[in-house]
């Protein structure tokens, strides 16, 4: 995998920050009433019910209100499918070539796209931005922090995450409706085997340039394709439909490559399958309708009926699918519909960590993660609560007046590269 680096802006220290008086929920072990998330230079050095605030430190005092790790949003499309901008903020697919592993989301995102500020609102300080489904192969993926950068190479949790793969009726229906390859569900499964054919000779052919000290021509997408097959970079499948999971099965098993369901909607027909080979899946989005025939069997206790037969679960928007902002509430009726309570907040926060290799920085309260700490008014499964307070690796950059706008309330949002002045 990729490895990380810490975001920040260049030239500026980050103070430290004690949130006390807490609900504290790590995720990663039991809740702390009373407790204490110390954050110093950006992360996170202790958490509990007697932690030792050194003096000068910053304190918020959040009075018994909920205290989480920022949720990771693990299948979005915030900043390169802008909203209300039409085709001008839609990069979401490059539909001019099946093979699109050169691509890059990085390079497509707007930052001041609406749907960050959204994010904030809804708890949610990461997510890995994905190419769309138009594509056998979409592109290199990237997870960023929704906030906090003056450029989105700022905000970067890590350059290349994994390539986005698409089964099903996308690709063969924007293909079929050009006349060409592919057209049909044999044809996107040709595309995705004859590139993990040409990276595997492309890397041999590098290979043994490099032994003879000779040059080598590039290939930008042969060069990401190999960086699956050595297991550097995730494949995230796009794919709804059971059979079509089979072939994304079948051809991890030909290839070897680390295998990461999205969406995942029929899934719960092959649960023990998927259980068996520990697959995880990346599941939703949940609120929309059954807009097309794949999606027959979508309904949200399919997840609960994944969980229960032992396979690891995170949940996604799609966002803008579904607004960025409902992703806790996706997880609320998934509860409602029979999702443990425990797994539904793993979902959103150290299981799409560790599918995609993001846990060592994001996904619950312990020392040494980032200092990303929502404060919610409650339980953020309660669909009333809000989140009151947001910080990305300790800086407070949302909060929650409820006093303003004649009561009704209003967000404040820091400008990017700031902080707020005030508790």
């Amino acid at each position: 995998m990729t490895s990380t680096t810490r975001p920040g802006t260049p030239g500026t220290t980050r103070s430290s920050v004690a949130v006390t008086n807490g609900y504290v929920v790590p995720v990663v072990g039991d809740p702390i009433d009373g407790g204490t998330v110390l954050i110093s230079d950006g992360v996170i050095t202790a958490v509990g019910a007697d932690v030792d605030v050194p003096d000068g430190v910053r304190t918020l005092d959040v009075g018994g209100r909920w205290v989480l790790p920022g949720f990771v949003e693990s299948h979005g499309h915030v900043g390169i499918h802008e909203e209300s901008d039409g085709w001008a903020g839609n990069d979401t697919n490059e539909m001019t070539d099946p093979n699109g592993a050169a691509l890059r989301a990085l390079d497509a995102i707007n930052i001041e796209d609406e749907g960050f500020r959204d994010a904030l609102g809804g708890g949610v300080t990461s997510v890995v931005v994905k190419p769309g489904s138009g594509n056998p192969i979409g592109g290199q993926t990237v997870a960023i922090k929704t906030w906090g950068g003056r450029t989105v190479d700022e905000q970067l949790l890590a350059e290349a995450v994994s390539v986005k793969s698409a089964l099903g009726e996308n690709p063969k229906r924007i293909y079929g409706d050009k006349k060409q390859l592919p057209s049909t569900r044999l044809g996107v499964a040709a595309v995705i085997r004859t590139a993990f054919v040409e990276a595997q000779h492309y890397a041999a052919a590098r290979a043994a340039a490099a032994t003879k000290g000779e040059p080598f021509a590039r290939d930008l997408g042969k060069e990401t394709l190999a960086r699956v097959l050595d297991g550097e970079l995730v494949w995230d499948q796009h794919v709804h439909r059971a059979d079509d999971i089979a072939t994304a099965l079948r051809l991890a098993d030909e290839f070897g490559y680390r295998l990461v369901i999205n969406h995942g909607t029929d899934g719960a027909a092959v649960a023990d399958v998927l259980a068996e080979r520990d697959v995880p899946v990346i599941f939703g989005p949940m609120f929309t309708t059954r807009s097309k025939v794949e999606l027959r069997n979508r309904a949200i206790s399919s997840l609960a009926r994944l969980a229960e037969a032992g396979v690891r679960v995170a949940i996604t928007t799609d966002h803008p699918v579904v607004p960025i902002n409902f992703l806790v509430h996706q997880a609320s009726l998934a509860v409602k519909e029979g999702l443990d309570r425990q797994v539904a907040l793993e979902a959103l926060t150290v299981n799409p960590a560790a599918f995609l290799g993001l846990d060592e920085r994001v996904g619950a309260l312990r020392p040494g993660l980032d200092g990303d700490v929502v404060v919610w008014s409650g339980d953020p499964l309660d669909v009333t609560s809000r989140a009151e307070r947001v910080l990305v690796t300790g800086t407070e950059v949302y909060g929650w007046d409820a006093t303003a706008d004649g009561g009704r309330g209003a967000a404040r949002v820091v400008e990017r590269g700031a902080r707020f002045s005030g508790a």
